[in-house]
């Protein structure tokens, strides 16, 4: 797992292994919208052969205005290299299903179900071989805490994990942004 790849996990973690039911839709409206805005954070990979490496990600959180669901744009920076990362889902008639980057044809993931539980949002994961699930819970107001686990034999391992805040990004990406 390259090291652009797994901080993008998160990302996609940030989003995205039930399918949720119809009748919730409302209650998932009210996740997504406690979740749209400017959030910024560190994150460290917790497992595998990149285990220990640190990074920090900015994201802008953008409702969809068609269905529960949402998008999120930004960067993770390591160090001096810093990676675009951008992750929509959105629910349909089959439930939540989206995708990190370009999905898993690309480089990416496939957002492949979700359910939203209060504060809580869970999401299926799926790249090739790769299976797994994000959760993210809002903790409080302004503060998200994410975990992106794969599945190894019957068991979810717990592979990265962040803590975002809401609020201005902490720190400029490169020299050329404004």
């Amino acid at each position: 797992m390259s090291h652009g790849f797994a901080a993008g996990l998160v990302l996609a973690a940030a989003l995205a292994t039930a399918s949720a039911a119809p009748a919730s839709a409302a209650g998932d409206d009210v996740f997504f919208r406690k979740v749209v805005g400017q959030w910024a954070g560190p994150g460290e990979i917790v497992a595998g052969k990149y285990k220990g490496t640190k990074f920090v990600c900015t994201f802008d959180g953008i409702d969809n205005a068609k269905s529960p669901g949402m998008a999120l744009d930004g960067s993770c920076r390591m160090g001096l290299f810093s990676q675009k990362m951008r992750a929509e889902v959105a629910r349909n008639t089959a439930g939540y299903q989206g995708s990190f980057l370009d999905g898993a044809e690309g480089k990416g993931l496939d957002i492949i179900s979700g359910n939203v539980d209060g504060n809580t949002v869970v999401f299926g994961l799926n790249r090739k071989q790769l299976k797994g699930a994000m959760v993210a819970k809002l903790m409080e107001k302004d503060v998200l805490a994410i975990t992106v686990s794969v599945r190894v034999g019957g068991e979810l391992v717990p592979v990265i994990g962040m803590n975002l805040k809401r609020g201005e990004p902490l720190v400029k990406q490169t020299a050329l942004e404004n």
